[in-house]
């Protein structure tokens, strides 16, 4: 047996550190090249860090919510190396022993065969293991249906919709709830073990996200006393709402924080959210940006009646082929076409070199509200694809960003942003510009407005627009004409077909 150390690896281009935010693993388990050890947040993404052995876990060495540097040992492993001249050895005999059956022969070969895997090891790829934790199946009782036993993301999902059923049927028996004990100690333990007594210790260990563990914390719980039947991995898992109810039933840690609460007659006045990850890496650019490039911001607006009633008939269409047809695929055509007449917008300021880069090419980034703060895919190439191509791309990337399941490759290589706080109900900002890039177009709410038509008011749909700009690199007139450019195309969307 061999000790094999796992560092952490450089999950991103240029990733100096990250926080350790969960575990996908206790010592003792029993893991397989490509599982899934941990989760690490970077500046720019959360992603999955897989083993690169296969072996059982033999020590952590990062707390969750910890920044560890890449090159930092987090993990280390007890894996099972092959002496030479093993494999004869490890091969079953297949051949019948004098006197022995043919069926007895077949037995031993599967006992032979069973007994060159660890035990608890279980052939699955990374995307069934990761399903089998979202579902809350334990993966070592799925039978597999591939070669050699190894499970599908399918097997998992049979297996998942089997014990649902089960349990369907055995919630319609009435089951007698155990009586409770006087002891708050005691129902603790009999919450933690359905075999359990006053005397009775917690569970040893008990699986939780970071946030259920602060909660517990902050309730007086011990989370090894909470009851659950939920498992992840084969081990307890608790959640909020368990440990919620739990301190509500009335444990003795629980009362207590209950009784301190009551005494101050309010809860605590202040609290602290760690500032890191990608929410520290917004606030870093945000000021580069802010104080590197002197910004000044155009307002205009956009009377968008025709561009409302062209997509209101598209839609339709759209949605048969499985589309769903936004405005923001209209305004990346407008703004690119904006672009193309004034380069200048689409553009990067190399000081080191002395130098303004021209981008011939369209990558726009798409800014999207996350609950890890602001993030921005980049749609690529956006003057070469259609707008139902656009409208899968955007709706692909704003659903992943928000889901921290993108890759830091696709927030990269951006030329130009467009930003929607519109859709929270604003309607003019003075955006920040995405460093190194020189303008960022902000858009507001659509709405019907009064506009002036032939010396009369009138009502009509209108989009206000927000064009901040690097003026060290682009002047106030060029900003003017590009709004005016974008307004045009979204006036008129036919023109974009040309």
């Amino acid at each position: 047996m061999t000790v094999k150390e796992f560092e952490l690896p450089d999950v991103g281009e240029g990733i100096a550190e990250g926080e350790l935010v969960s575990w996908q693993v206790s010592p003792g388990d029993t893991v397989s090249e490509g599982d899934i050890v941990a989760e690490v947040e970077t500046d720019k993404a959360l992603v999955e860090v897989p083993s690169s052995y296969d072996g059982t876990v033999k020590e952590l060495f990062a707390e969750e919510g910890e920044m560890v540097p890449v090159g930092d040992v987090i993990i280390s492993f007890n894996v099972e190396e092959p002496e030479a001249g093993d494999a004869e050895a490890e091969a079953p005999d297949t051949e019948n022993k004098p006197g022995e059956s043919t069926e007895e022969a077949k037995t031993d070969t599967e006992e032979a065969a069973s007994a060159e895997t660890p035990d608890g090891r279980v052939f699955a790829p990374p995307a069934a293991r990761r399903l089998a934790r979202e579902l809350g199946v334990d993966i070592s009782d799925v039978e597999g249906s591939g070669p050699g036993g190894r499970v599908s993301e399918a097997d998992v999902r049979a297996h998942h919709e089997k014990a649902e059923e089960h349990d369907e049927t055995a919630a319609e028996t009435p089951v007698n709830p155990a009586a409770e004990d006087e002891s708050a100690g005691a129902s603790a333990g009999a919450a933690a073990s359905t075999t359990a007594t006053s005397g009775e210790a917690a569970r040893e260990k008990t699986l939780a996200v970071p946030a259920t563990r602060a909660l517990a914390e902050e309730l007086g719980v011990d989370i090894d006393a909470v009851p659950t039947e939920k498992t992840r991995d084969g081990q307890p898992f608790v959640e909020r709402e368990d440990v919620r109810a739990f301190a509500q039933s009335g444990g003795e840690a629980a009362e207590a924080a209950t009784a301190s609460a009551s005494a101050t007659g309010e809860g605590a006045r202040e609290e602290t959210v760690p500032y890191r990850g990608v929410r520290r890496t917004i606030g870093e650019q945000m000021a580069a940006s802010k104080y590197t490039a002197p910004h000044v911001t155009h307002h205009d607006t956009a009377v968008i009646d025709e561009l409302v009633e062209t997509r209101a008939d598209l839609k339709e269409t759209a949605e048969e082929k499985g589309t769903r047809l936004t405005y923001m695929a209209f305004v990346l055509k407008a703004v690119v076409a904006g672009l193309k007449e004034y380069p200048i917008l689409n553009s990067e300021l190399d000081e080191e070199e002395g130098v303004i880069r021209l981008k011939n090419y369209y990558n726009i980034g798409i800014a999207v509200a996350t609950d890890a703060g602001l993030m921005v895919p980049v749609v690529k190439n956006v003057d070469e694809k259609g707008l139902l191509e656009l409208a899968d791309e955007i709706n692909d990337l704003a659903t992943r960003a928000r889901e921290r399941s993108i890759s830091p490759e696709e927030m990269q290589g951006g030329t130009f942003t467009v930003t929607n706080f519109g859709a929270f109900g604003g309607e003019y900002a003075t955006p920040i510009i995405n460093h190194p890039e020189t303008a960022i177009i902000g858009l507001g709410a659509i709405e019907q407005r009064p506009v002036v038509e032939d010396s009369e008011v009138v009502p009509a749909h209108t989009l206000p627009l927000s064009l901040a700009i690097d003026h060290r690199v682009i002047d106030g007139a060029e900003a003017a004409k590009f709004t005016n450019t974008v307004k045009e195309y979204l006036a008129e969307p036919t023109k974009l077909l040309l």
